[in-house]
């Protein structure tokens, strides 16, 4: 193999790329090849790397990697297809060869993304080079692959410097990452990422500040093979100020588009500023009335300054029904159901007619089963694009073995997102419901309060979180009528994901809830408003809010509560995981735990069947301290991760 001595080759748009991209020749003899760096294509040729169908064409694979760093082979082989594909036979002799000659620029570009510019490559099939054969050769069976690398010394960076540089961002908000953060800068190695990521930050930079059309104008990127360093030039263009002009809607049938320009937040003669953008498709998605939605920027600032804003928009149908279920051999066969209106009178309104049934098969007898109806309205933007008005009515029959509920509630409320990680909530709740157990007999519940919540949310995935953290803390302070008591109850929520590597194969889950109602006794509060633990969504291997206080004619609920779940989760397959858990879970009498109960622990593993919309799940959980009523084992299958 021959390196290129140090020349220059100009392409129009002014970029000067220096003997580096004459690397050509550590892909030769290969000319057929198109090489990738730093965003450009290089020396490409016509030929596309088609799928071919053929005769299978099976084969072997000897990859060897010169040096000793393992780092650096894993990523190689991670690019190649033919490495990838070894298990499973070619699309024919074409399909081999296809596959091996795209395999030069993959590893090439391998290469490039880890500061390496002066390796070979050498890929063989039976002995001959594969960019030499014609695509009709004649293979054996198998074929013998070799494909053999030297990756070269590393290269560091010489010279690490950007032209019209952005100045400080005043406002918080619109700062950016310095590339030199980012290891663009003297001395560190000169991957081919870290120089378009420069460009990439350069360009956002300034458009955090208002000027829209800012771009990377010129790249000169420079190699010395000799000194094994790179000397890197981003020139910017940052174009013009501008502010934010006129908000155009088409594609509309249903919705009105005065209301989908208000509702994308974006405020004409506000400073241009690409987070609104984001901001604006996020709240038209959040509507759920729309196919797709764009919102995108017109190609040139007008003479006055102003950028025109264009939403193109398709509309999804206004109906939607929908229907779901959940067993456990502890709490059987639940089965649920919904219509939905996603546009009642133009404006995203939403009516929402559900209905639950469960509790099946735990008992055959329907007056054992529990109920659930109701409707739920809500109209978006009331008051800016993240207010949401929401109001409801439900009917309930909640058969349980402490208790059964027959009742009725009624909630009126509004939800507002202050970030796109924080939300609130304030809704005033009011309800009556008829009590029947074993402990206090027949009583009945009037109650009118308030509920605040506010909530933090970073998940990467609500149903199947790989990071972040979710919390919650709500406070319903309410009266009760009969008894003439008031009460506050609180709840406070926290879950927390953690992925050990890249392909969050390994994840460890964590979740801790706490609760305290105060005040009035346990005689004298809404069942529903103490605290019960036990269940698929609490502590497995334990019946559904089975957990409470004892007392020697049954269990009541509690006045505080204490619940934590651990679980690790290992992703075996692309559609199959595997889990191990433990839960936790103590209620207690009084507002403050003094753990005169005892804590009830469940162990357990699951299986995951991972698809586009969610795991679903089915787990298997023994109860460590198990009570005369409690099942040795129990099963629960669901949809969505356990928290």
């Amino acid at each position: 193999m021959s390196y290129c001595s140090a020349g220059s080759w100009r392409k129009p748009l002014r970029l000067k790329v220096v003997a580096v991209l004459c690397a050509a020749s550590l892909v030769a003899p290969a000319p057929a090849l198109a090489l990738e760096i730093f965003g450009l294509r290089l020396f490409e040729r016509d030929r596309p790397e088609d799928e071919v169908i053929g005769t299978p064409q099976p084969y072997t694979v000897d990859f060897v990697v010169q040096g000793e760093e393992d780092g650096i082979e894993r990523t190689l082989r991670r690019a190649s297809r033919l490495w990838g594909g070894r298990d499973e036979p070619a699309s024919g002799a074409a399909g081999l060869i296809a596959t091996a000659r795209g395999d030069y620029r993959r590893l090439l570009n391998a290469l490039y993304a880890d500061a390496r510019y002066g390796g070979t490559i050498s890929i063989t099939i039976d002995g001959r080079e594969a960019a030499d054969l014609p695509p009709d050769a004649e293979l054996a069976s198998p074929a013998a692959v070799r494909v053999s690398i030297d990756p070269g010394p590393l290269f560091h960076f010489a010279e690490a410097g950007i032209v019209n540089q952005a100045p400080p961002a005043r406002n918080r908000r619109d700062r950016v990452e310095n590339p030199v953060d980012e290891g663009f800068r003297i001395g560190e190695p000169a991957r081919s990422g870290v120089i378009i990521g420069a460009g990439q930050l350069a360009e956002e930079a300034w458009r955090q500040q208002g000027h829209a059309k800012a771009t990377v104008v010129e790249r000169r990127v420079t190699a010395e093979h000799p000194s094994n360093t790179i000397d890197a030039e981003l020139v910017v263009d940052p174009g013009r100020y501008a502010v934010f002009g006129p908000v155009s809607v088409t594609g509309t049938e249903r919705m009105d588009p005065g209301f989908v320009a208000r509702q994308t937040g974006i405020q004409p003669g506000k400073e241009y500023d690409p987070d609104d953008l984001r901001e604006a498709r996020d709240n038209l998605t959040r509507l759920d009335v729309f196919r797709s939605a764009r919102v995108q920027e017109a190609e040139t600032i007008g003479p006055d300054g102003t950028l025109p804003i264009q939403v193109i928009l398709q509309e999804r149908l206004p109906r939607r029904f929908g229907a779901g279920g959940s067993f456990s051999t502890v709490d059987g066969l639940g089965l649920e159901a919904f219509w939905l209106h996603r546009n009642l009178f133009g404006r995203a309104e939403r009516l929402r007619i559900e209905g639950k049934v469960a509790g099946i098969g735990a008992t055959i007898d329907p007056e054992d089963f529990t109920y659930r109806t109701g409707v739920t309205f809500t109209k978006p933007g009331i008051y800016t694009p993240k207010t949401d008005l929401v109001a409801s009515l439900f009917g309930d029959r909640e058969v349980l073995d402490i208790y059964t509920r027959t009742g009725v509630t009624a909630e009126l409320g509004i939800t507002h997102g202050f970030t796109d990680e924080l939300t609130g909530r304030f809704v005033l709740r009011g309800g009556y419901a008829e009590f029947e157990d074993d402990v206090f007999g027949i009583r009945d519940f009037v109650t009118v309060g308030f509920l605040g919540g506010i909530a933090y949310d970073s998940r990467d995935n609500a149903a199947d979180a790989t990071e972040g953290i979710f919390t919650e803390l709500t406070v319903e302070p309410f009266y009760e009528f009969n008894y003439g008591n008031a009460a506050v109850r609180m709840v406070a929520d926290g879950r927390a994901y953690y992925s050990f590597d890249e392909e969050d194969r390994f994840v460890v889950a964590g979740r801790v809830r706490l609760g305290a109602v105060v005040d009035p006794p346990i005689e004298e509060t809404p069942p529903d408003r103490l605290f019960l633990a036990g269940g698929g969504g609490s502590v497995r291997g334990y019946e559904y809010r089975s957990i409470g206080v004892e007392t020697p004619l049954g269990t009541v609920g509690g006045r505080s509560l204490i619940e934590a779940s651990a679980e690790l989760r290992v992703r075996v397959t692309r559609s199959i995981g595997l889990v191990a858990f433990a839960d936790a879970g103590y209620v207690g009498e009084s507002a403050v735990p003094d753990f005169s109960e005892d804590l009830r622990i469940g162990v357990g593993a699951g299986l995951r069947y991972l698809t586009g919309f969610g795991p679903i799940r089915l787990d298997v959980a023994v109860p460590l301290d198990p009570r005369e009523d409690d099942p040795a084992v129990a099963f629960y299958v669901g949809i969505g991760q356990a928290f």
